[in-house]
């Protein structure tokens, strides 16, 4: 496990804060006070996540009996509450039940743990068969999920606008990748090593179902979030990293803020300076690299972004630049000058952030 100096987790959730924000104005109150109250509740965990930070989180060990290189999960069920975890419904090896919400939750621990294994032979979000803890139907109408540094949560959505959040895949792999994060380049929650810190969340989020559903770069929607909002929203999706600004444009959320290229990068005090918005920028050349590649995303472009993020050299408060040079030297230990050094060059190129 590489770790800068122990890891400082934060609390990470998939939908901005500016989403919620605008949704928190609406007119209408079924679509206002789930906004509102999942905004409180953000800002308490937040807080509660700091405090935590600062005192210490209780050490989480493999129970007795577990076996290296094997997932170890446990779902929890909140019943709508806000304490956690909550009641236990399923452990490791346990068979489906009749909710489908814990049952999602419990293959998307799984199929996040089989992508880090079978890739990158990592042993769990932490290098070392971490136990990998969820909780479902948290608080009334929550519209979010998040990663707290010790667990992952699930809300249902409000039915309105965002549906449960355990439907799409890479929303649970995009909030367990904080984890990976947190255990090894420990990126900085603001600014450009915030959005970087988005980023790669968003690009092992889309190689988890891509992983899972077996498909090459090519075949990949490259959405994060396909399938959470619901039927009244006009858009796909949280976020496109094929094109970044595209995923939604809708009466009541607005229109999807994230640049595709430097040009158009924000500068913003809020979501932690624009975190969830300038993460489209990385995540963009992280499509056109592996779209260039071809096949299977994780394997190549995958591997690259990965030995960054775990390669111990990658500063807590890197720069978009700091990061993109990083690939470079990672795409030349690894392939020398074949075609993965040029495809990266050409990404970062494109979205118009230097190299050299």
């Amino acid at each position: 496990m590489t770790t800068h100096g122990g890891s400082e987790p934060v609390f990470c959730t998939v939908v901005p804060p500016h989403v919620l924000d605008k949704l928190a104005q609406a007119e209408d109150p079924a679509l206002a006070d789930p906004a509102r109250r999942t905004l409180e509740r953000d800002a308490f965990e937040r807080t509660h996540r700091r405090l935590t930070t600062v005192v210490g989180a209780p050490s989480v060990a493999a129970p007795p009996g577990a076996e290296p290189g094997k997932p170890h999960r446990t779902v929890y069920d909140a019943r709508h509450r806000t304490d956690l975890p909550g009641k236990k419904v399923r452990t490791e090896g346990s068979e489906p039940g009749k909710d489908a919400t814990v049952n999602r939750a419990y293959a998307g621990l799984g199929a996040t743990f089989e992508l880090f294994l079978a890739a990158y032979r990592r042993d769990s979000i932490d290098g070392g068969g971490l136990p990998l803890d969820a909780t479902v139907h948290y608080e009334e109408n929550y519209n979010n999920a998040f990663w707290n540094g010790e667990q992952m949560v699930f809300g249902d959505g409000d039915g309105e606008i965002f549906l449960d959040f355990t439907i799409p895949i890479d929303v649970i792999g995009h909030e367990l990748t904080h984890g990976v994060t947190q255990y090894t380049a420990n990126l900085t929650y603001f600014g450009q090593p915030g959005a970087l810190n988005e980023s790669m969340s968003d690009v092992f989020g889309s190689l988890i179902k891509q992983h899972t559903l077996g498909q090459t770069a090519a075949e990949a929607d490259w959405l994060i979030g396909a399938g959470l909002l619901a039927p009244r929203v006009t858009g796909s999706a949280l976020r496109s990293m094929k094109a970044p600004g595209t995923a939604y444009d809708d009466d009541v959320l607005g229109k999807d803020p994230q640049p595709a290229t430097m040009d158009d990068f924000v500068r913003t005090g809020r979501d932690n300076g624009g975190v969830h918005i300038n993460s489209g920028i990385p995540n963009h050349a992280f499509y056109l690299a592996a779209t260039t590649l071809g096949g299977h995303a994780w394997e190549r472009a995958g591997q690259i972004w990965y030995d960054v993020l775990t390669g111990g050299r990658l500063k807590k408060d890197a720069l978009f630049t700091d990061f993109a040079a990083l690939t470079v030297e990672a795409a030349k230990d690894r392939y020398k000058d074949g075609e993965e050094l040029q495809a990266v060059l050409k990404a970062w190129e494109q979205v118009g952030v230097r190299t050299a």
